[in-house]
This record gives structure tokens, sequence and C-alpha cells, in this order.
């Protein structure tokens, strides 16, 4: 197997992101510290955990990227995981908390917002550059859904990815905080009530907590060790099954060793008279057709075995029978 390289599109998005959340970062920060605002500094918090996030998300890639060794026969693709989730657990812990706690103490104090001005100049620019970051992001999410033949939607739910995933979900909860920041803002400026405000960085700081959610459960899932889908599974049961030495397929089970590494294993029952060299052609084959098909299939293990009639050979010829008919419902994998 060759070597893991790092995705450079997914690099690239990566970096993008950081730059500008570190950018905006700072502005917010100076527009918040003049303004006095409540919901600006709690975008310039958000700002600062996304930017820490892309650091981390960076190191996602770099670490994972890694190829194996005699101690991790396998690669250190599932690293890249937990530099996500930690990733997730920053913009909880630092962007959602400091968002509600300072909302909070606005509602609850009262203080006067200074200089709107300032804010409103910070949130225009703020938006049009997370608009240039979001837009780099959905075009790599297009191309990818586009390669694996699904729906954007799809793809981001069940990609496995999770730099990707990351990135595009927080520049949109970034648009969608400017969005509440800036009618915070407004609302205070028209009323003289900083109750909008506190209220504004308050929602933000829930929206984080939402972002980050979905990561984390995302990652945990990926860590424990995430299946590729019911449609992917089946077409690899598919291929297996059609390999000419090939009696059926009891046992077939994937799992992610990485972004762009699938473990395969199957118990495959071959026809009676097949001799060893139909053996090891038929794994030859069964190697070049998936990988042929999923390059992301980085390893294929066949274990002959005999066919058994109970729950597993049940399930392996239930998922054939019903191939062409089934719904894809799955809660995780490859589109």
């Amino acid at each position: 197997m060759a070597e893991p390289e790092i995705k450079s599109e997914s690099v690239g998005t990566v970096v993008v992101a950081g730059a500008a959340n570190l950018a905006i970062a700072i502005a917010k920060l100076v527009a918040g510290l003049l303004s006095g605002s409540a919901a600006m500094l709690s975008e310039a918090a958000h700002s600062v955990a996304d930017t820490t996030t892309e650091v981390l998300l960076y190191l996602a890639l770099r670490r994972g990227a890694r190829p194996a060794d005699n101690r991790h026969p396998f690669g250190y693709g599932k690293e890249s995981y937990v530099w996500a989730f930690l990733a997730a657990l920053f913009t909880f812990v630092v962007g959602a908390g400091f968002a509600i706690t300072h909302g909070v103490t606005t509602i609850l104090v009262h203080e006067h917002t200074g200089d709107y001005l300032a804010s409103y100049i910070v949130l225009a620019i703020s938006f049009a550059i997370e608009s240039v970051s979001l837009a780099r992001a959905v075009r790599q999410v297009r191309r990818e859904s586009r390669r694996w033949r699904a729906s954007p939607h799809r793809y981001l739910r069940l990609t496995a990815d999770t730099t990707v995933k990351a990135v595009f979900l927080e520049d949109s909860a970034a648009l969608i905080g400017l969005l509440l920041a800036a009618a915070g803002l407004t609302l205070s400026h028209l009323t003289g009530d900083e109750v909008y405000d506190g209220v504004a960085s308050i929602l933000i700081g829930v929206l984080l907590l939402v972002v980050a959610g979905i990561l984390a459960r995302s990652n945990i899932s990926l860590l424990v060790g995430r299946a590729v889908s019911d449609r992917v599974h089946r077409q690899i049961e598919r291929e297996l099954a059609g390999l000419p030495a090939v009696d059926r397929v009891d046992t077939l089970m994937t799992m992610f060793l990485g972004p762009e590494d699938i473990l395969v294993a199957a118990k495959v029952d071959f026809h009676d008279d097949a001799t060893g060299a139909d053996i090891e052609a038929a794994a030859d084959e069964a190697e070049r057709r998936l990988t042929d098909r999923y390059p992301e299939i980085g390893y294929v293990f066949l274990d002959p075995t005999r066919s058994r009639r109970g729950s597993a050979g049940h399930r392996a010829r239930t998922t054939q029978d019903e191939d062409e008919r089934a719904v894809d419902q799955e809660p995780g994998g490859v589109p």
C-alpha cells in the first residue's frame, strides 16, 4: 500500500479558514472593546475558538497522514479524529462558554454599549471574509459529493473527512453568528436596551454548542470504529460475490482507519472445487476491483470459510437479495 498523503485540498480549505478567522478575531476584539458590546465580544471569542480549531484540524491532517510503522501497522489515520475531537471540545468550552456567560452578565448588569459604528463596519467586513472561506468549503463539498454520487447534504452527514465537515459547519455558524450579533446590536442601538445585545450573545453561544456537539459526536463514532454506509457495503459485497471462485459472502466487515483509508474484511465461501491457486487469484482480483472502485480502500482481507447457515450467512444473503430495492437510510460512513 502506498504511503498516505495529506489531502492538499483539505489542507487548503483549513488554512484559508484559519487565516480568515484570525484576521476577523482581531477586528472583532477591537470593535468589541470600543463598543462594549457583548455580542461583538462573543463573536471575537467565536473567531478565536474557530482559529484554534483550524490549527487543531491542521494538526489532525498532518498527524493522521503519517505512514504505517511496526507499532501502528494500520497507520495513524484515527489520530486525526482525536485532534478533530479536541477541536470540537475547544469550541464547546471556550467559544460557547464565553458567549453564554458574557451574554447573561450583560442582561443582568445592563452595561451601556459605546460606539456602534465600529461594530457595524467590522460585522460587514467579517461577513464578506467568512463568505469567501465558506465558498471554498462549499466547492470542496460539492466536488466530493459528485465523486461519491451523493447529494452535498448526504455527503456532509456521512463523510469521514471531519476536517471538511468542521470547516463547513464552523463557517456557516460564523455567518449566522454575525447576523445574530448585527440584530442584537441594531435592536440595542434603536431601543437603548442592552438586553437584546445580551440575548444575541447567548444565542451565539447556543449555536456554538450545537456545532460542537455535532462534530464531537461524528468524531467519537469514527474513533470507535465506524463502518462504511449500507450502500457502499452492498456494493463491496456485490463485487466480492461476483468473483468467479466465490460461492457466497458469509460475513463482511468494514471500518474507517482514517478519512481516506478503509479496511475491508470478509469471510468468503469459495466453490468446493476451487484450488489454492484459484483462491489466491480471487483475493488479488478482489483487491483490484475494490481499489479501482474505491481508491480509499487500503486493506482487503479475505478469510476462506465454509458456508454457515446461521445469522451471519442469513444477513449476507438477505443483503444480496435486497440489493436493488434497499433504501439508503444508513447512519454513517461514506456516502
